[in-house]
């Protein structure tokens, strides 16, 4: 039987079976759910469906299956689970990956002592396991959710840092704005600089030398009737960008308390910034190969999504 399975209620009836799996709160994105219709792994009322059904349209009862491991078709790392108080994505011998819970560091902050964070956890799980200490790659926001890299020596810390220097990396997050985005896709470019006595990134124009540019590929995913749903892809992966990015075009992220737009509408509820790392790809250090990782959204992610979907008769786009 498929690990995960969904029944299609009378508010998706008639949508596609791939717009269907690239819900935020199943796949999250058209490229796993045709990767994953492409090797297999999708169900649909107990038969197998490939990517020549990915138009099929669904009716209200319709039962759709997931197979996340299907014996047979793994191309991607599997997916490790819970240990030790983490949510690990993947982990070998040298590095180790981590969807994180927003409201958790990921490293120690000394102006936040009492706060714990990613790197605390995987250092006690390393010492229970007569390991040294982990070695950290990059970082997300602490009230953001995601993927975060953690390496187990310095050789492949140092690798993997040459690769996000690079931009080589693939960094895919999942955004809730307030208002409607215009045009429904296009890149983000503003020249940035670190505010070090507020903490904050600011705006400055393109020949100021402390700035640096920064660059976002953004697509709406679906509407709602006051808010978005944007699939992000980070170019550069400056501190705070995608927060500050939307700021400055008038669509503050849903829960954001730091960088609001002067023009915002009346506030949606939320407890954090709208913001879930969902995706990462990067070559593996040692053998070269691509690991394409996945970081499904936390529930209060998907509760908001859900909320916002019963608050507008928007249909997700075509």
């Amino acid at each position: 039987m498929p690990k995960v399975q969904w029944i299609v209620d009378a508010g998706d009836a008639g949508q596609r079976l791939d717009k269907f799996l690239a819900a935020p709160d199943r796949l999250g994105s058209r490229q796993r759910a045709s990767t994953s219709l492409e090797r297999g792994r999708v169900y649909v009322n107990g038969a197998e469906v490939g990517i020549g059904e990915a138009g099929t349209r669904l009716s209200a009862g319709d039962l759709v299956g997931f197979w996340a491991d299907r014996p047979g078709t793994a191309r991607r790392p599997h997916r490790q689970g819970e240990r030790d108080g983490l949510d690990i994505v993947y982990e070998d011998d040298v590095l180790i990956v981590v969807n994180k819970p927003a409201g958790l560091l990921t490293v120690p902050l000394e102006r936040k002592g009492s706060v714990t964070s990613v790197y605390d956890l995987i250092a006690g799980r390393f010492r229970s396991h007569g390991k040294r200490r982990p070695y950290v790659v990059h970082r997300i926001d602490q009230d953001s959710s995601g993927l975060v890299v953690f390496a187990k020596d310095a050789v492949t810390q140092r690798a993997l840092q040459a690769q996000f220097k690079r931009r080589e990396p693939e960094r895919v997050y999942h955004a809730v704005v307030h208002g409607r985005v215009e045009p429904p896709e296009g890149t983000w470019r503003n020249h940035l600089v670190w505010n070090t006595k507020a903490l904050i990134q600011k705006e400055t124009h393109a020949h100021d030398p402390r700035g640096i540019e920064s660059i976002s590929d953004y697509r709406v995913l679906e509407e709602f009737e006051r808010a978005t749903l944007l699939e992000v892809r980070l170019r550069t992966g400056r501190r705070n960008q995608i927060r500050v990015q939307a700021q400055l075009r008038g669509h503050s992220l849903i829960g954001e308390s730091r960088y609001v737009a002067n023009d915002a509408v009346e506030r949606i509820r939320f407890g954090r910034q709208a913001l879930h790392a969902h995706l990462l790809s990067f070559k593996h250090p040692v053998d070269g190969r691509t690991l394409d990782l996945d970081g499904p959204p936390p529930a209060d992610f998907v509760d908001l999504i859900s909320r916002l979907r019963r608050r507008t008769r928007v249909r997700p786009k075509e």
